[in-house]
C-alpha cells in the first residue's frame, strides 16, 4: 500500500521568523505522528534555517525549484548540490508557476527531473492542465506531453524517488478545486501512462500527489480516491492548524 504523502509549497511567503515557527510547530507534531510523510518547501533563502528547526523529526524538506547543471554562470540560479548541502532531500520542477508565469518548457523541465534524480534527491515532478485546456478536452494530451517529456532521461532505477503531483492550473490559488472524479480521473491516467513508460509495478509503487486549492474541508474526500496519494497543498499550509488539519485528514484515509 502506498504511504500517504503531504507536502507543503510555501512559495515566496513567510520571513525568518515565520518559516522557523511554522517549521518548529510542524516537527513538534511530526514526532507523534507517523502515519503520513510530511514534506515542507520553504523559500530558497530560509533552508537552512528550516532545515535546523526541523532536525531530527520526520519533516521533510524540499527546495521549489533547481538548476540542472553543477555549477557555472547561471545568474541567480541554485544548484541540485547546493541544496543537497543545505539540508534538502527532495525539490520540487516544473510548478504550473515556474511553466506559465516563468515559461520553463517541457525539454527543461525534463532535465532538471533527470539531474535531480541523478543527484540522489527525490522530485516531485508537477504536471497539469490550464482551463482553457480542459475546456477544449486537451487535459490528457497535455499530461501525457509533460509527464512523459519529464521523465526523457528518468531510467526505471531511479523511480522509486519520483513523485508526480497533478495540478490543475485553474484550481491552484483560485479557490476552485476539481471535483474527486476529475482528481481521479486524471491520477488513474496519469498512472496508466507510467505503466506504459516504464512497467506497472513502478506505476503501482509511484505516488500521485493532488494540488489545487487543498483545504481542510476538501482533503479526506479527495485523498480517498484509490490513485490519489496525498496532496501539495500551497496557501494552507503556511498555517500550521490548516495544515496539520490536512496531514490527519491523510492519516485518516
Amino acid at each position: 500500500m502506498r504511504r500517504k504523502l503531504v507536502a507543503g509549497n510555501w512559495k515566496m511567503n513567510t520571513d525568518r521568523g515565520e518559516a522557523v515557527e511554522l517549521a518548529s510547530a510542524l516537527a513538534r507534531h511530526c514526532e507523534a505522528s507517523g502515519d503520513v510523510d510530511v514534506l515542507i518547501a520553504p523559500p530558497f533563502v530560509w533552508i537552512e534555517a528550516v532545515a535546523t528547526a526541523i532536525d531530527s523529526s520526520a519533516v521533510l524538506l524540499a527546495a521549489q525549484n533547481a538548476w540542472h547543471e553543477p555549477s557555472g554562470a547561471f545568474t541567480g540560479e541554485v544548484s541540485l548540490e547546493m541544496l543537497k548541502e543545505a539540508g534538502c532531500g527532495w525539490v520540487i520542477l516544473g510548478h504550473s508557476e515556474r511553466r506559465h508565469l516563468l515559461e520553463e518548457s517541457d525539454e527543461l523541465i525534463g532535465e532538471k527531473v533527470a539531474a535531480g534524480l541523478a543527484e540522489d534527491l527525490s522530485v516531485i515532478l508537477c504536471v497539469g492542465e490550464t482551463r482553457a485546456q480542459r475546456e477544449a478536452g486537451e487535459t490528457e494530451a497535455v499530461l501525457d506531453r509533460q509527464l512523459l517529456a519529464g521523465l526523457v532521461g528518468c531510467e526505471v532505477e531511479s523511480t522509486s524517488r519520483l513523485v508526480v503531483a497533478y495540478e490543475p492550473v485553474w484550481a491552484i490559488g483560485t479557490g476552485l478545486t476539481a471535483s474527486t472524479d476529475q482528481a481521479e480521473s486524471a491520477h488513474a491516467h496519469l498512472r496508466n501512462q507510467l505503466a506504459n513508460r516504464y512497467n506497472s509495478e513502478v506505476a503501482e509503487a509511484t505516488r500521485f500527489l493532488y494540488g489545487g486549492s487543498v483545504k481542510p474541508d476538501n482533503a479526506s474526500e479527495l485523498m480517498r480516491q484509490p490513485n490519489v496519494d496525498g496532496a501539495l497543498v500551497g496557501g494552507a499550509s503556511l498555517a500550521v492548524d490548516s495544515f496539520v488539519a490536512i496531514i490527519e485528514a491523510a492519516a485518516g484515509v
